[in-house]
Order: structure tokens, then C-alpha cells, then sequence
């Protein structure tokens, strides 16, 4: 006889997805995974940059560092990404790794844990960099942390800017229907100016319903940041990846947090 299917751990809940326009697949497809449906509310729009001589330059240094997947996409269209002989590629996350890889690189290093700025600069390859060329591959804007770490070690940094994030405030409809889901519904931030864009807008009590909610941060420095706007009821994810994300929940769920 067959073993009855169990049920997924996210049946009948929702996630609001704040990816840029067009990328909310990977979300869809990690909640379709645990049985729950996606809210798309896209708050950033990304646009190519033509980084010309800085990427080339940046391609061409001892290291390369690529911040993000979209920078991984974005600097794809302009150039080949071919290690040379003697090179290390460096991605800040697993996403950005499987980026690289797809691309071309074959074994990019990257941190195991979490996916952020302060987990990049701690690999062992970018402790003593003083007097190499490293090549950071990005969007204008962020903390700047990698670039100035970097530079206070020693390295001559190499920016090149391949695409930017432009704000595109959800339509009222899509915002609407995200302030008034259902109970069992999480936020996902993966990005501070991301969560911005929706957040500066809204009226207090749009605000105070969204905060009734889980949040799903995928950094904590994220969580700090959504705690200081009044959420309680933060998950901590491991990476942006969006299954990493969508498990943590799923883990809370299980444990019976959100009844």
C-alpha cells in the first residue's frame, strides 16, 4: 500500500516577494517546493550599466569579486568571464557562486554560511591582500564595506558598476492585495533598499498590519534593521537564496511559532 503523501509544511500560506521586476521565478518555485503561493511586489527595477574600461580592468586584476547574481548576469553581457591562469573569482554568496559557475567559472570561492559583505571578507583569500589588484564587480550604492575593507588592507580596489537599482513603487492594486493577505503570510527582505521603497510610503496602519506578520530577513544585519521598525516575529535566513529563505520559515512553521 502507498504511504500517504504528507502535507507541505507551507500549504495555504502566502510570501510577499520584493525581488526586482522579473525576478520573482526562483521564489515561486522554492514556495510551489513547500506548498505555498507568492505575492509578487517588486519594489526595485535593474538596469544595465555600460562599464566598458573599469570592467575590463576589474577582469583583468589578481582577484575578482562579484557582489550579487545580477552582477554576475549583468557583467556576462558585456565581457566573457574566463579565469586566467593564477586568478581567484569570489562570490559573496552560494547564489552568486552558482552564478558564476553557470557563466563559466568553474570553481569560484565563496562563503559556506551566510551570504553577506562581513562573510566574504572573511575567507581566508582576503585576509592578506595587501599590494594585489582586486576587481569588484557591482551596482553603485550599498554600505560599501567590501570596497573600503578591502582598500584599508592594503589592496588596490578596482571598481566596475555594471548595472544600478532603480525604485519602482508596486502598483496599488499588488500592494494592496499584500497588506490585506491572510494571516499566514510572510514577508521576504532580502534587500534594505528593497524593503525601503515599499516601506517609506505606507501609512501607519498599513505599516501595523505588515508588521503582524512574520519577516523573513536573510542576513542579521537585515533582522537588526526590521526589528528597528517594530517587526517581532523575524526569521533569520542563512543566505538571500530564495530556498534558503522559504526552509528557515518552513522550520518556524514546523515548530509551531506562527499558530
Amino acid at each position: 500500500m502507498a504511504k500517504p503523501r504528507s502535507t507541505p509544511l507551507l500549504a495555504g500560506w502566502y510570501v510577499i516577494s520584493l525581488r526586482p521586476s522579473g525576478g520573482h521565478a526562483p521564489v515561486r518555485r522554492a514556495a510551489a517546493a513547500l506548498g505555498a503561493r507568492v505575492l509578487p511586489l517588486s519594489t526595485l527595477r535593474l538596469a544595465a550599466l555600460d562599464a566598458g574600461v573599469a570592467l575590463a580592468a576589474a577582469l583583468a586584476c589578481d582577484d575578482v569579486v562579484f557582489t550579487s547574481p545580477a552582477a554576475v548576469r549583468f557583467a556576462a553581457r558585456q565581457a566573457p568571464l574566463r579565469p586566467r591562469p593564477g586568478q581567484r573569482w569570489l562570490a559573496v554568496g552560494a547564489g552568486t557562486a552558482a552564478a558564476l559557475r553557470r557563466s563559466g567559472v568553474p570553481a569560484p570561492l565563496a562563503p559556506s554560511g551566510r551570504a553577506d559583505s562581513e562573510a566574504l571578507l572573511a575567507l581566508p583569500a582576503l585576509e592578506q591582500v595587501a599590494g594585489r589588484d582586486i576587481g569588484l564587480v557591482t551596482a553603485p550604492g550599498g554600505r560599501g564595506v567590501i570596497a573600503e575593507t578591502l582598500a584599508h588592507r592594503g589592496a588596490r580596489v578596482h571598481l566596475a558598476s555594471v548595472y544600478q537599482r532603480e525604485a519602482a513603487p508596486p502598483r496599488s492594486d499588488r500592494l494592496r492585495a499584500a497588506v490585506d493577505a491572510p494571516a499566514a503570510c510572510a514577508l521576504l527582505v532580502s534587500s534594505a533598499e528593497a524593503f525601503d521603497v515599499l516601506w517609506a510610503p505606507l501609512p501607519a496602519a498599513d505599516r501595523e498590519r505588515l508588521r503582524a506578520r512574520p519577516v523573513v530577513a536573510s542576513s542579521p544585519r537585515l533582522a537588526v534593521m526590521l526589528a528597528g521598525q517594530g517587526f517581532q516575529s523575524i526569521v533569520t535566513a542563512a543566505s538571500a537564496i530564495p530556498s534558503r529563505m522559504l526552509a528557515a520559515l518552513a522550520a518556524d512553521v514546523a515548530q509551531g511559532r506562527f499558530r
